[in-house]
């Protein structure tokens, strides 16, 4: 997912960044199917969560799932701040997402991109809380909640997870708003885009 500048906190710790790997772009088939669960918590696993976490930071995202880099995998890395500007990061493997219902049930109609359509927002209507469980890079279970940028965040990821990308969810109409913005920048996201930015932690508003 793709974010906003702020000076937080930090809740939690990620791996040291890995290799930058190019973003994989909407078309693509692993971008539009559920990816397969995560059943071996190894070496292989460790470095393609340390890839996922230096393309995430290369590319100035707050998320970033192993689809996003051609890995049919159901993971995702993050780093997004909450309402309250305190920043928590993590890896979540296999997740399982947890929305408030009825009177519960507040939506916030912010603004979304995708580090997988990059250089466009548009707004994008979720609830404003979120909760996902699944299990880190070790296979120890962890939940993650929040408000805010951090809810949106844990929905988008957890969408790519099922082969759901954010413009499935808006009206066509911003579907179209949202190919005009990135068809006018995309000359600023060649193929392999991000390799070659340094991948240093940051406050982004991508995913």
């Amino acid at each position: 997912m793709a974010p906003g500048r702020l000076a937080c906190a930090v809740v939690s710790e990620l791996p040291a960044p890995g290799t930058v790997r190019p973003v994989t772009r909407w078309g693509e088939p692993v971008m539009h199917r559920t990816l397969q669960p995560v059943t071996a918590f190894d070496d292989e696993l460790a470095t393609l969560v340390a890839d996922m976490v230096a393309t995430m930071y290369a590319a100035e995202g707050v998320g970033l799932a192993a689809s996003q880099i051609g890995v049919d995998r159901a993971l995702f890395v993050f780093d997004c701040p909450d309402d309250d500007h305190v920043r928590h990061s993590g890896v979540v493997c296999n997740p399982r997402l947890t929305l408030p219902s009825g009177d519960d049930r507040n939506l916030d109609d912010a603004d979304e991109g995708c580090l997988s359509f990059p250089g466009a927002f548009v707004p994008c209507p979720r609830p404003d809380w979120a909760r996902v469980d699944g299990v880190d890079q070790a296979g120890a279970p962890v939940s993650h909640e929040g408000t805010g940028l951090l809810a949106r965040c844990l929905q988008h990821e957890t969408d790519h997870v099922y082969g759901t990308v954010f413009g499935d969810r808006i009206s066509t109409k911003a579907r179209r708003r949202l190919a005009e913005a990135q068809e006018a920048s995309a000359h600023e996201f060649p193929p392999d885009w991000p390799v070659g930015i340094s991948a240093e932690p940051h406050e982004g508003d991508s995913v």
